[in-house]
């Protein structure tokens, strides 16, 4: 199987690389422009792929707020050439959203069919994404995750452990809800979706995939620290006491018995999955 993945350089593409090997072909910006209209298609087409994972995506939550044509670009136009082209091709397409469709006021895990009421450009524009994907592609899978974290590229974990170097106290916000998802452990669910949707298995929508257990960003940041053997204090604070150009969701605990009972997918532990990024990230000296 030849799989075609779009944003080479983000963090689920550079584990699907490093899953996937030779299986996996990896494009960034250099092979195909996503802000250009019809580069998804082009790319698509030359390739000839078994099947097209879509894992670029405008991320930057807060800047987006100044940004929305990028973002709807980068989230829902480029998303939808993707679907149609593969769709074409007669070929699977998987495609990467996330947990801020929604508005967080749920007090419950949130199903894949529970209304969608994002709070920001960003969530709003995924969820546009979300639309036109399933319009596009009859089959397609969109897989919703969220906090995601690696050893690549930029993200808490990273951001925790490099101010730690200099702080010994960090307020961090305490309740805003989620759970946090290894970028190898997505790519791990990805790859298996993609063999079974490639041998002809049904199942298509939406899916959510997410660490467990449920964790606020301070609980989160305090295991960082313990497992990483920083000593730092984190003050938990609200959300107002933290303001951002950009309102985030209170509450995005996800429920993932979708994507098990179809494709026997169940949650990983993103605390073990903690330990094995902070122990690569010490093989390769950064963390210091």
């Amino acid at each position: 199987m030849r799989m075609l993945v779009f944003g080479k350089n983000g963090q689920v593409a550079r584990a699907l690389q490093a899953a996937g090997g030779e299986t996996v072909t990896a494009l960034g910006r250099d092979k195909a422009d996503l802000m250009h209209p019809g580069a998804a298609r082009e790319a698509i087409a030359a390739h000839k792929p078994d099947l097209v994972i879509n894992a670029a995506a405008y991320t930057a939550v807060d800047k987006a707020e100044e940004e929305e044509a990028a973002a709807r670009r980068l989230n829902a136009g480029a998303p939808a050439e993707m679907a149609e082209a593969a769709q074409a091709a007669g070929v699977p397409f998987i495609h990467l959203s996330t947990d801020y469709v929604f508005d967080g006021k749920a007090e419950d895990r949130i199903a894949e069919d529970e209304e969608t009421a994002p709070l920001n450009i960003y969530g709003a524009t995924k969820r546009e994404g979300e639309i036109a994907v399933g319009a596009a592609h009859g089959q397609a899978v969109i897989l919703r995750t969220s906090w995601v974290f690696s050893e690549y590229g930029g993200n808490f974990v990273k951001t925790m452990l490099r101010l730690s170097e200099s702080r010994d106290a960090l307020s961090i916000v305490a309740d805003q809800i989620g759970g946090p998802t290894e970028a190898g452990d997505i790519a791990k669910a990805l790859l298996a979706i993609a063999g079974k949707k490639h041998r002809g298995a049904p199942g298509a929508g939406i899916y959510h995939f997410q660490g467990a257990p449920a964790v606020s960003w301070a609980d989160f940041a305090e295991k960082i620290f313990d497992i990483a053997g920083r000593a730092v204090k984190v003050s938990h604070i609200k959300t107002e006491d933290y303001p951002t150009p950009a309102a985030r969701p209170r509450y995005t605990v996800l429920d993932c018995a979708k994507i098990e009972r179809e494709f026997g997918i169940g949650q990983p532990d993103w605390r073990e999955s903690l330990r094995r990024v902070i122990d690569a990230l010490n093989t390769e000296g950064q963390t210091s």
